[in-house]
C-alpha cells in the first residue's frame, strides 16, 4: 500500500511526518455516461498498488456477479458502491478516494455522467482544483462533455486535464485522438481554462494512465499519473483577511471566542480587525486552537479568536481587516446551478446562505440561460432542473461577500427552499447590484430630500414632511 514501505517499518513517525506535509490536489473525473470515470479511478489506485488484498477479492466476487465487463476484472466497482450503481453500471452519487504517492496526496472525486445528476457533478466540482474531463474515444465530444466542461469553468476550475478514454476500442489510432483534441479545443476556446492537457488512455486496459502504452508510441507526452504528480497548481487567493462566524464560543463567563474557518488571508495576534456588518473594531487578544494557541492562523486553519474587547460578533458575521472590506450589499448578479424539480421562479421567496449568514431573498429577473452545446444565452423567465443561468437577486437584508473568482468561499452560496428546507440551488457571485426595490426606495428619498428644499424655499415657516 505505502509508496515507501521501508520508511513505514524503520521510521513510522518519520514516514507520517513526511506524509503530513505533502501537497495535497483535489481532483474531479466527470464526462459523459460510460466514458470510464469510475473505472479510471479503479485503475490509478490498482497499477499503483493503493488496493488492499480483501478489496482486491470483494471486488474479484463482485466482478463476476455483476458481470459489467463480460467476465473481466471490473475496476470501476472500486468506486461505484452503491446497489444501484453496480447493478445499473453507471456512477450516481459522488464518490470520493483518498490516495498518495511519492510527491502528493490526492482527493478523487467520481461524478456521474448522466444529465439528470449534473447536480451531484456541480457539488463535486464546487471543492477541487483539477479536472479530468473522460471523452470516450469512439463518440468524441458529446453534449455533457460540454455542460461538464462548462460547469468545471464555470466553479471556477482552471487546470483540466483532457482524457481520451477506450482508445483500445478504436485500434490505438492516432487520427481518431489529433480528431478530438482539435474538436475541443475549439470548443474551450469559450471557457476560461488557463492550462489544458491532453492524453490519450485505455482505463481498461492500463495504456497511458500509470504504465507508458506500447501501443500508442507516437504519443510523445507524460502519462495520466505523472501529469497528475507534476501540474503546477496555481491556487493564489485574494490575500484580504476573510473569517466567517460559525460559532460564538462561550463555555463560561471568562472566555468569549469567535470561531469559524479562515477563507482567505492570514491573521497574527495583535491585528485590528473590524466585525461585518457592524463596523466595530478591536484587537485580535489570541488565536485559540484544538492543539494550542497560536501566533498566526493561516487560510483553510479552524481557529477560534478571541478579542481585547467586548464587540457585539454573532454568528454570519465577517470579521475581515478595516482597510480591506468586501462588499457588502443587498442585491447582487449570480451565475446559478438549478437543482431540483421545481423550477426556479421569479418573486418567490428563498432562503439564501451566504457563507455562514442566512437571510432571505427572491430573483427579480433572470438574465439570461445557457446553452451547454454551444454556450449561447438565451432569454429566460424561469430555471429548470440542471439548467444554468444568470439572475439577479434582491435580499431582504445586506450581505457580506467577494466576487466568486476573487474568493470561491466567500463568493458563494446555495439556495434553501423554505418549506422543504432542501437545497434547489447553488450560485457564484458575480458582482454586487442593487435591487429594484432599493433602488426605487432611493429614488423616493431623492423626491422626498428635494420637495422639501423646495417647500422650504417657497414656504419658510411651513415645516414640510412629506406623508409616507
Amino acid at each position: 500500500m505505502s509508496t515507501n514501505t521501508s520508511l513505514i517499518a524503520s521510521d513510522i513517525e518519520a514516514y507520517l511526518k513526511v506524509h503530513e506535509n505533502k501537497d495535497m490536489l483535489r481532483i474531479l473525473t466527470c464526462g459523459s455516461v460510460d466514458d470510464g470515470k469510475s473505472t479510471l479511478i479503479g485503475r490509478l489506485l490498482y497499477d499503483s498498488k493503493m488496493i488492499f488484498e480483501d478489496q482486491m477479492a470483494a471486488i474479484e466476487k463482485d466482478s463476476k456477479r455483476f458481470n459489467t465487463t463480460d467476465n473481466d476484472f471490473d475496476l470501476a466497482l472500486l468506486v461505484d458502491g452503491l446497489q444501484s450503481e453496480r447493478e445499473q453500471g453507471i456512477t450516481i452519487d459522488v464518490a470520493y478516494r483518498y490516495f498518495a504517492t511519492e510527491q502528493r496526496k490526492f482527493i478523487i472525486a467520481d461524478t456521474p455522467g448522466h444529465e439528470q445528476y449534473t447536480r451531484n457533478m456541480a457539488t463535486g466540482a464546487s471543492t477541487c482544483d483539477l479536472a479530468i474531463i473522460l471523452i470516450d474515444a469512439r463518440h468524441g465530444v458529446q453534449v455533457q462533455t460540454r455542460r461538464h466542461s462548462y460547469i468545471c469553468s464555470l466553479l471556477g476550475i482552471k487546470n483540466v486535464v483532457i482524457a481520451i478514454n477506450k482508445m483500445d476500442a478504436v485500434g490505438y489510432e492516432q487520427s481518431v485522438y489529433q480528431d478530438i483534441k482539435k474538436d475541443y479545443r475549439e470548443f474551450a476556446k469559450k471557457l476560461s481554462f488557463d492550462d489544458i492537457r491532453f492524453v490519450p488512455i485505455s482505463a481498461l486496459r492500463g495504456d497511458n494512465v500509470v504504465n507508458e502504452s506500447e501501443a500508442m508510441a507516437w504519443y510523445p507526452g507524460s502519462t495520466l499519473m505523472k501529469l497528475l504528480n507534476t501540474v503546477s497548481i496555481d491556487r493564489a487567493t485574494n490575500d484580504a483577511f476573510r473569517l466567517q462566524v460559525q460559532y460564538v464560543n462561550r463555555p463560561n463567563l471568562d472566555f468569549r471566542g469567535f470561531s469559524g474557518t479562515v477563507a482567505a488571508g492570514d491573521i497574527r495576534v495583535g491585528d485590528t480587525v473590524a466585525s461585518l456588518p457592524s463596523g466595530k473594531e478591536s484587537k485580535v487578544k489570541s488565536i485559540v486552537t484544538f492543539d494550542g494557541n497560536l501566533e498566526k492562523a493561516t487560510a483553510g486553519m479552524a481557529i477560534t479568536l478571541t478579542l481585547e474587547d467586548e464587540i457585539d460578533v454573532s454568528r454570519g458575521d465577517m470579521l475581515v481587516r478595516p482597510h480591506q472590506k468586501p462588499h457588502s450589499a443587498s442585491g447582487f448578479e449570480a451565475d446559478v446551478v438549478w437543482m431540483t424539480e421545481e423550477a426556479l421562479k421569479v418573486d418567490r421567496e428563498y432562503e439564501i446562505k451566504v457563507g455562514t449568514k442566512s437571510v432571505y431573498g427572491h430573483v427579480e429577473q433572470v438574465n439570461y440561460k445557457v446553452d451547454v452545446n454551444t454556450l449561447d444565452k438565451q432569454d429566460a423567465t424561469q430555471l429548470n432542473l440542471n439548467e444554468i443561468g444568470n439572475c439577479q437577486f434582491a435580499l431582504t437584508a445586506p450581505v457580506q461577500f467577494d466576487a466568486y473568482d476573487v474568493n470561491r468561499n466567500t463568493g458563494s452560496f446555495i439556495i434553501i427552499d423554505r418549506f422543504t428546507n432542501v437545497t434547489v440551488g447553488a450560485g457564484m457571485i458575480r458582482k454586487p447590484s442593487e435591487s429594484k426595490a432599493n433602488s426605487a426606495k432611493s429614488e423616493y428619498s431623492a423626491f422626498e430630500v428635494e420637495f422639501n428644499e423646495l417647500v422650504r424655499k417657497h414656504y419658510p415657516h411651513w415645516d414640510a414632511k412629506v406623508i409616507r
